[in-house]
């Protein structure tokens, strides 16, 4: 539980609250979070679902599981032990890759369903790079169209951008993000 509470203080640090601030939205006591943090006290089912919504995560970014070898934790993240995370937007599923949140980057698998699309902008302060393992995805990058293929790679540097997968195939991308944002 050591690791939920690390990610737990990455993904709070990344979003910019303090502990106060936090406690105060769940309606719980500093000490309470801080135990949280440093792995003492466990996070029952309703926190984490609470904690989800204060983040606008999955609550399987927070459900603290372990793989099946101790071992591994914190160093290997097995296909079936990926945590889903995300902006929740219809049609793109993400999940991370990196064994936890407390590096200076993340790595997350993301999968573009057919005729998906963001149709908002976003801008993020990160720098992040993404390689398109498997089929075409559009990408605007400050309202200039590119045409993504298999096997092509491109960099977001605090850019404005969005995305469409109007083709037949899912678009499988995997991204390195800096600083983490989930």
């Amino acid at each position: 539980m050591a690791d939920l509470g690390a990610d737990l203080r990455a993904l709070r640090k990344t979003k910019g609250i303090t502990l106060t601030e936090l406690a105060e939205r769940l309606g719980k006591s500093v000490g309470w979070l801080s135990q949280i943090e440093r792995g003492i006290s466990k996070l029952s089912s309703e926190d984490i679902d609470r904690l989800a919504d204060v983040f606008d995560v999955a609550p399987s970014l927070l459900d603290g599981r372990e793989g099946p070898d101790a071992r591994e934790n914190g160093i290997i993240v097995r296909s079936s032990d990926r945590r889903m995370i995300g902006e929740r937007v219809p049609g793109l599923v993400e999940e991370l890759l990196s064994p936890d949140l407390t590096d200076s980057f993340e790595v997350i698998h993301s999968t573009f369903l057919p005729g998906s699309e963001r149709e908002d902008a976003i801008n993020r302060p990160t720098q992040e790079l993404a390689f398109l393992v498997s089929g075409k995805l559009k990408i605007w990058l400050e309202d200039e169209p590119f045409l993504i293929r298999q096997g092509d790679s491109f960099r977001i540097r605090g850019d404005k951008y969005r995305w469409a997968n109007p083709y037949d195939e899912p678009a499988v991308a995997v991204w390195i993000i800096s600083p983490p944002v989930y």
